[in-house]
């Protein structure tokens, strides 16, 4: 090949290098500028996101709120999953009337609100009310006092959705599910506490509305986050327990010391000894003495009660938060009443001992109703206060020796004896390793053990007996052939009581369970049975009602310490040893 030629090449191929080069310059710009527009409307996607959310989660000073929903969209999904339809978007709509939109979280409130308004209304038209005998005028004292905790409930309700950022609404949820339980529970109480006639007939008309819209917020809040979804709420955050040394953080410092104290009683404030050794020489002397400021708990204990038996009826009242009482034991320290039905005063009232105040806790005492069997309805110990605890005490009676009235309970190595639904009531309450001893009743008597009263089907309450042992005591011990007992029956249409991993003597009936009246609840109600053993405990002669089960392992364990009252490890200490989940 000539020189010549070689040039030419090399000129050819320099030129076509420079034409690459070329090439690739205008490519990579043009893709440059390409880039830079899709950035630049990025930023202008995110901008406008970021505004609307800025927007959405915070306005500026001085700005009226910009709707998320109009007051209509909101009312109809938040009544879509409520029983009471009508009721409920007849009473939102009118409470949001003239809003042109409305925030969710307001309608949310709005269902609170509209309760305690339909309350106000019932208090308002029962004062016309005349009654005719002392005990029909105690029963509507009774409900008037009733239907004030439940407003206190709802207000607590109320505030807790006022005071909460809407994205962290959820984590408020198990607590205002329990006040809103409590409020049902409250009302249907009201009710029941009047004798059978016009009284009773005219109170259950006036709070018929009430409980409807008391069941539109339990549906409400049950639902919550796919309402709030349908709604576009955006980040509803889950629920999630947190827990320090073994304990759910609501149960504070001084409240983990006296768990975990060997001698609870030698921490005492106060010492009540009936003969003359103590500060007091009566419970309710001692508790009208409390300070009416005190922040957190009141003394690790805050009253020793010294051996002997108090003939006295105790009130803690709800102003009486986070008390403790501990005694020296439970046949030692003793509270005794005998208030019953038969001598003219109400169930509510014949407790022995009476405790409202939340945060309540009781060790090694005894609870007694001395009344008898032909008193017949007469309470040892009635129990409202939530996040209450007792443990190592005793409760004795014959009929509904324990009201487990309302809200979360927690019961350990308790022993309790009775003839007819003697553990009975609507709180969400468990007793672990409990001795429940049956008593011999009167002769046209069956024993029952519970007798749960949900009254709707959100409720968040039911009765638990966990690890415990059913037998019976030293008199019907030789009559149990021909007595029949049983394990509970529907106080209440949602009656709910699980029995699981417990002791079941040869007393119970194959059948297990009783009918209240007729099919009444038998379709309704949740009875269940898991892992129990015994000569009592055999499922296969079990009643056929549509609610009852014997449930599986997965099944039972939504029924145990944490799930179910939303404390994991109450008492995790080697003195005061609780179990969280199941024993096998």
């Amino acid at each position: 090949m000539a020189f010549q030629d070689f040039d030419l090449i090399t000129e050819r191929r320099k030129q076509e290098r420079q034409q690459k080069i070329r090439r690739r310059i205008t490519i990579a710009i043009v893709s440059s500028v390409a880039i830079l527009l899709v950035v630049s409307a990025a930023i202008g996607v995110v901008f406008f996101n970021q505004k609307n959310a800025d927007t959405f989660n915070k306005e500026p000073k001085n700005a009226a709120p910009k709707p998320v929903v109009t007051a209509e969209k909101a009312v109809n999904a938040v009544c879509a999953v409520t029983d009471y339809k009508e009721t409920c978007k007849y009473s939102l709509l009118k409470t949001v009337k003239g809003n042109a939109a409305t925030q969710p979280k307001e309608i949310l409130k709005a269902t609170m609100v509209v309760v305690s308004e339909g309350i106000d209304e019932v208090i308002d038209h029962s004062k016309t009310i005349k009654f005719d005998t002392p005990l029909k005028k105690a029963a509507f004292d009774d409900c008037l006092e009733l239907l004030k905790d439940a407003k206190e409930e709802l207000n607590s309700s109320i505030s807790t959705i006022k005071g909460t950022d809407l994205g962290k609404i959820s984590s408020r949820m198990p607590d205002i599910n329990n006040w809103l339980s409590a409020v049902m529970s409250y009302q249907q109480t009201c009710i029941d506490g009047f004798p059978d006639g016009e009284e009773k007939a005219t109170m259950q008309k006036l709070l018929k509305t009430a409980k409807e819209l008391g069941s539109n917020a339990l549906a409400v809040v049950s639902q919550v986050s796919s309402i709030f979804s349908k709604l576009q709420v955006p980040n509803l955050k889950r629920n999630l327990l947190a827990y320090e040394d073994g304990f759910p953080t609501w149960i504070n410092q001084e409240d983990r010391r006296i768990l975990k104290a060997d001698d609870p009683k030698q921490t005492a404030n106060v010492t009540v000894a009936k003969d003359g050794s103590g500060n007091y020489t009566t419970i309710m002397a001692a508790l009208n003495d409390l300070p009416q400021k005190y922040k957190g708990r009141y003394a690790i204990c805050y009253i020793y009660i010294k051996e002997g038996v108090y003939e006295e009826n105790v009130i803690v009242t709800k102003k009486m938060e986070n008390i403790t009482i501990c005694g020296d034991g439970s046949q030692k320290s003793i509270v005794t009443g005998k208030k019953n039905y038969v001598d003219g005063v109400p169930t509510f009232q014949t407790a022995t001992f009476a405790a409202l105040g939340d945060g309540f806790m009781a060790q090694s005492i005894g609870f007694r109703n001395t009344a008898g069997l032909e008193k017949h309805q007469a309470v040892a110990l009635r129990v409202q206060a939530d996040r209450s605890i007792f443990l190592n005490c005793r409760m004795e009676g014959y009929q509904d020796t324990l009201y487990a009235q309302t809200h979360r309970q927690f019961y350990r190595s308790c022993y309790i004896t009775g003839t007819v639904d003697f553990i009975f009531g609507d709180a969400a309450a468990i007793f672990q390793n409990c001795m429940i001893y049956v008593r011999e009743p009167m002769d046209n008597q069956q024993n029952i053990v519970t007798a749960q009263g949900r009254v709707d089907k959100r409720e968040t309450t039911g009765i638990v007996l966990q690890n415990c042992h059913i037998l019976a005591d030293d008199k019907l011990m030789s009559e149990k052939a021909k007595i029949k007992s049983y394990l509970g029956r529907p106080w209440k249409e949602y009656s709910r009581t699980i029995i699981m991993e417990t002791e079941i003597d040869d007393l119970i009936q194959p059948a297990g369970w009783l009918e209240w009246s007729g099919d009444f609840a038998l379709k309704t109600l949740h009875y269940a049975e898991y892992n129990n053993k015994g000569p009592g405990s055999s499922t296969s002669g079990r009643v056929k009602w549509p609610g009852y089960k014997a449930i599986k392992r997965e099944d039972a364990l939504k029924f145990t310490v944490g799930p179910f009252l939303q404390g994991n490890t109450w008492l995790k200490s080697a003195q005061v040893p609780v179990h969280f989940g199941l024993f096998s």
